[in-house]
């Protein structure tokens, strides 16, 4: 009895939270950077088939609000780190360098799984993953798609283990404080899944150039 009064006690709390409004956190904020903001996150959800529109408000509002909590890490620990290179030398300057850089992974990792866990209020799995690709540029699903394409011979394993390393990636290219660094994120695992396919047996320069081919001859069709 305990255990289903328990259970049903979750259930209402989720859905009043879930009935609540997600404020976009913008006072104080530049108006076009905030517009900016609004305009990439809707495009998101417009991909995610929310039926009702009030939930699709509060979806754009927290990956908004995500991408204002981001942009306020990575300036506070800027901040830090200009004022202790103007005011501090030697060991106290390094020191306190290591100190921005540590608070700012710390906000990070907080960041990271509460994203997740708001969305989860509104979405289902599916959906929280198409966000992750959606403010990621695409980026595991054009590289897994290419690399299928590029060496159709692939084994189940293979396929198994390069979409996990692409999904890890793209972990890191959430946190990441702009675009060069998503992309420099997905790049060393690119490069992790080239040494492991190398290692594997395969020639990766023959069978790029093999696919290049196969794309040439289907344009001629």
């Amino acid at each position: 009895m305990m255990k289903k009064l328990s259970l049903l006690f979750l259930l209402l709390s989720i859905s009043f939270l879930a009935a609540d409004a997600v404020e976009l956190n913008k006072d104080g904020r530049d108006p076009a950077y905030v517009e900016s903001i609004i305009g990439r996150s809707q495009k998101i959800v417009d991909k995610l088939g929310v039926k009702n529109p009030k939930d699709a408000e509060n979806v754009r509002n927290i990956i908004a609000n995500r991408y204002f909590e981001l942009n306020d890490i990575y300036e506070i620990r800027d901040a830090k780190a200009k004022q202790a290179k103007e005011t501090l030398q030697g060991d106290a300057k390094n020191d306190a360098l290591k100190t921005a850089e540590n608070e700012k992974d710390a906000a990070l990792y907080r960041s990271h799984f509460a994203f997740p866990a708001a969305l989860s209020l509104y979405l289902d799995e599916k959906q929280i993953e198409a966000v992750k690709d959606g403010m990621t540029y695409g980026v595991v699903g054009v590289t897994y798609t290419a690399t299928l394409e590029m060496i159709p011979s692939l084994t189940k394993e293979e396929k198994a283990l390069i979409y996990a390393w692409l999904v890890e990636a793209r972990e890191f290219a959430m946190d990441a404080e702009n675009s060069n660094k998503k992309h420099e994120a997905f790049g060393k695992y690119k490069g992790r899944i080239n040494n492991y396919l190398s290692k594997r047996g395969y020639d990766l320069t023959k069978e790029r150039e093999e696919w290049y081919k196969r794309i040439e001859a289907k344009k001629k069709k």
